[in-house]
This record gives C-alpha cells, sequence and structure tokens, in this order.
C-alpha cells in the first residue's frame, strides 16, 4: 500500500514576508511584494523593479563569521528551513537524524558571490579570491548548509530545473518518502540572484518587465503584460508520512498527493505550442493523485507575466482540464511575490497547501483587462472564500522542465 504523504512544516522567507503567519496575512490581504530596487544602481538599467527582500538579517539565524561564509540564497535557505522545522515542532536527534533527508531546489546558486569575486579577479588579481569563493557559489551548497546546521544525515541533494527546481524537489521528495526511504524530508528552494549580473541578464534576453510602476509590473494574465519580476527569497516544507505524523502528534496542513514532471524538448526558452509539456504534466500529476480534472477546486498558476508563458499555460490548463477548465479558478501569486526563480514552486506550494487549510483562494492581483488568449478564470484583485478539497500548482522552467504538484486538505488541519 502506497504511505500517504502530509505537510506538516512550512517556512518562508519571501518579499510579503518572513514565516507562515505574516504570509498568508499579506496574500489573503492581496498585497504587492514588489518595489524599486535599493540593492544597487539601477540608473543604466531599463529594469527598475525587483520583489527585494528589504529586512532580512542572516545573523538572526546564522553566526555572524558563518554568515560571512555564506551567498545570501544560502542564507534564506537556513532561516526557512529553521522556520519549517520549528513549525512542524520536528525534534532532529542522533536517533533519527539519517532518516530525515534535505531535497533543495536552486535555479541559479550563488550569483552574488560569483558577479563579486569576478570583478576583484580581473580587477586585483586572481590571487585576492576568496578561499570561500567555490564553497559559497556553489549551488549546492544550500542544501549541505542546511544539512549541516540542522544536523539531518540522510539524502542531501539539489535539483536544478530552472523555475520548476523547488517543485521538482518537492516531488521527488513525495516519491521517496513513498518508498520508504526516509520517514522525513525537507524540501523546497531558494534563490537570490537580484544582483547587476542577474537583472543585465535577464534583461537581456528581454525576459523581465520594464514598467517603473511595481503595481503595474508582475500582472499575469492582462493584456499589458511585459515581463517578469524578479523576486528573491526560500521556502521549505517538511513533508513525511502520515504514520509519522500522527505517531508525534503533529499538526497537519495539507496532504500530498500528486507529482507529474515532463520535457517539452522543443525550445531552450519558449514553451511548447499550445503548452503541451506542461498540460502532460498536469495529466500526469492526476493520474499519480487519482484524480479526474473536476476534483481540482484551485490551479496555482506558474502565471510568471511573460507573453509566452502566459498564453500557453492557459492553452496548457484547457488541454488538461477540458470544459471544465472554464470552471476551476486559475491564479497566480507571483502578482504579489514576483517570481523567485528557483524558489518559486516551494512559495506556491506553500500557498496550495494553505488555501486547502484555511478556505480561501488567492487573488490574481492588479489585473485591469485580460488578454483575449487569456480567458479563463483567473480570479482578478480579490481572493475568495472557498470550501475547496484539491489544488494544483504548476512549476515551468526554461529548458522545458515542467512540474506539477497536486495538495489536498487534510480533515484535522487547523486554519490560521
Amino acid at each position: 500500500m502506497t504511505k500517504r504523504i502530509v505537510v506538516t512544516g512550512i517556512g518562508l522567507v519571501t518579499p510579503i514576508g518572513t514565516g507562515v503567519k505574516p504570509f498568508w496575512e499579506n496574500i489573503k490581504s492581496g498585497t504587492c511584494g514588489m518595489s524599486l530596487i535599493e540593492s544597487f544602481d539601477t540608473t543604466n538599467y531599463k529594469v527598475k523593479v525587483a520583489g527585494e527582500i528589504k529586512d532580512f538579517d542572516p545573523t538572526q539565524w546564522i553566526g555572524k563569521k558563518e554568515a560571512k561564509r555564506m551567498d545570501r540564497f544560502t542564507q534564506f535557505s537556513i532561516a526557512a528551513s529553521r522556520l519549517a522545522v520549528e513549525d512542524a515542532s520536528l525534534e532532529i536527534t542522533q536517533d533519527n537524524a539519517d532518516r530525515i533527508g534535505v531535497y533543495m531546489g536552486c535555479g541559479i546558486g550563488g550569483l552574488d558571490t560569483i558577479q563579486d569575486s569576478s570583478h576583484k579577479m580581473f580587477s586585483k588579481g586572481a590571487d585576492r579570491i576568496s578561499p570561500f569563493f567555490i564553497p559559497m557559489s556553489i549551488s549546492n551548497m544550500a542544501a549541505g548548509n542546511v544539512s549541516i546546521d540542522l544536523g539531518i544525515k540522510g539524502s542531501c541533494l539539489t535539483y536544478n530545473t530552472a523555475c520548476a527546481s523547488s517543485a521538482s524537489a518537492i516531488g521527488e521528495a513525495l516519491k521517496d518518502l513513498r518508498c520508504g526511504i526516509h520517514d522525513v524530508m525537507l524540501a523546497g528552494g531558494t534563490e537570490a540572484s537580484i544582483t547587476p549580473l542577474g537583472i543585465g541578464g535577464f534583461q537581456a534576453m528581454t525576459a523581465l518587465c520594464e514598467s517603473s510602476d511595481p503595481m503595474r509590473a508582475s500582472i499575469p494574465f492582462d493584456k499589458d503584460r511585459s515581463g517578469f519580476v524578479m523576486a528573491e527569497g526560500a521556502a521549505m516544507l517538511v513533508l513525511e508520512t502520515l504514520d509519522h505524523a500522527l505517531s508525534r502528534g503533529a499538526k497537519i496542513y495539507a496532504e500530498l498527493l500528486g507529482y507529474g514532471a515532463t520535457s517539452d524538448a522543443h525550445h531552450i526558452t519558449t514553451p511548447a505550442p499550445g503548452g503541451e509539456g506542461g498540460s502532460r504534466a498536469m495529466k500526469a500529476a492526476l493520474r499519480d493523485a487519482g484524480l479526474t480534472p473536476e476534483d481540482i477546486g484551485y490551479i496555482n498558476a506558474h502565471g510568471t507575466s511573460t507573453p509566452y508563458n502566459d498564453i500557453f499555460e492557459t492553452a496548457a490548463i484547457k488541454s488538461a482540464f477540458g470544459p471544465y477548465a472554464y470552471k476551476v479558478p486559475v491564479s497566480s501569486t507571483k502578482s504579489m511575490t514576483g517570481h523567485l526563480l528557483g524558489a518559486a514552486g516551494g512559495v506556491e506550494s506553500a500557498v496550495c497547501a494553505l488555501a486547502l487549510q484555511n478556505g480561501f483562494i488567492p487573488a490574481t492581483i492588479n489585473f485591469n483587462e485580460a488578454d483575449p488568449e487569456c480567458d479563463l478564470d483567473y480570479v482578478p484583485n480579490l481572493g475568495r472564500e472557498a470550501n475547496i478539497s484539491y489544488a494544483l500548482t504548476n512549476s515551468l522552467g526554461f529548458g522545458g522542465h515542467n512540474a506539477t504538484l497536486i495538495f489536498g486538505k487534510y480533515p484535522l488541519g487547523d486554519a490560521l
């Protein structure tokens, strides 16, 4: 018999709040986390807006000396992981450490460290590069440092599927737990790419919105959308078998029921025509969960606010859901958080778990007028009270990576 897997802890470090309660309050109220970039001078940049975390102090979570030896993406991951473990009331001991694993998603890694070290090398010479350059910049160091920090001794893996990275990590953790390899998994993702190089690189691709108005920047499915808004942060979930959760009296947010992963095999940045790859991922997740399209009460869309994604994801939902696509509420919480790249799927998985627990469907905020090719119910501007049983979230990454997760309401979950 397949083991049932549940979410028992959530840790969030995002532009709209650190910790579950502040984050969820801002999701419910439709708070926009975008603002003018403050971390560097954007005078010579077309892109002016991002989803920065303004008040993050790594020394709240990490010793001052250790923090200096970690890139920002790793600092975020430790903070989110500690919050998740605390939220789950999970005690990690020598007796259970090897039955707990860490699966981390990260799309880019230590970009700030790479940028600064490159500048130092070309301006001052190779002998001025810090000996911590490599361990600060490589993407697996978020998972590695979380494992060290928390004493977790099971599998410690990093998934890089671009913007699907943390959804991939959560989905692979689901498979691991079902097989009985571990009892508990800490899964999610982290990203910190709001740097001159990161913004400059995505700007060169014409992937980012160039509006200087934060309220008209990340506007998924709106006819005036022109690109995504870069954001930063981390999101980690504590996943465990239902038997293990019940045995220790853990609170349960939701049940993780299904996972589908596909490849477009089409183009490095543009989705396959008609969202064919995304459609297959949704169908695979539904099969894995043993559900039909009509069971799904809410879709948390990838919804990046780019011209191609929003049209092709809409087409993918229509292909996977048939006529029911016009009846199921679909929203993009990236309208509030911005796009956290490799951490986005973790944030949006948390949204789904909280939506199920609290009976509330988040809005797509700052929505003025739909693109004619985006004609579904995008929950414009105001969220809705709704008693839903199942929620689906999509994560679609450059390279044609698609990941879909399905969560179910758990009867014992208590609303925040």
